[in-house]
């Protein structure tokens, strides 16, 4: 596989975890979409994860569990919409801002470091075939 990235649609966040200045994300079954270069296909997978922001702050606090429906992770000059890169480590300006499903709450967190920590394998769902 040459990529790798969260979708951030169907993701399910299990919980916020914080822990002194240390803000973590579970993410109990993350939507991974995995594409190689050349091929059309994609494949479809879950697995579970942390999202993790250090010297961290959360914004605004969304009712958890619950399933996202979108947001932004941004880090430095760089955001990612409705998606995270596989991996992800970054230091400097971090942020995230999720909303979910059938809700109008966010969750919100601004940090200096951004870093995701996936869990155990990932599962495989299905192929995505084009059209």
């Amino acid at each position: 596989m040459d990529s790798s990235s969260i979708q951030l649609n169907g993701t399910e966040v299990e919980k916020v975890e914080v822990e002194g200045g240390t803000v973590k994300i579970l993410f109990s079954r993350a939507i991974i979409i995995k594409s190689m270069t050349g091929s059309v296909e994609k494949t479809k997978w879950w697995q579970s994860g942390y999202l993790i922001f250090e010297n961290a702050e959360i914004v605004e606090q969304a009712t958890l569990p619950a399933v996202c429906a979108g947001g932004d992770i941004s880090e430095n000059v760089f955001t990612y919409r409705d998606m995270i890169p596989v991996p992800l480590e970054s230091r400097g300006h971090a942020s995230c801002d999720l909303y979910f499903e059938n809700s109008s709450e966010h969750l919100k967190v601004e940090a200096s470091s951004v870093k995701l920590d996936m869990l155990e394998v990932p599962k495989y769902i299905e192929h995505i075939r084009p059209g």
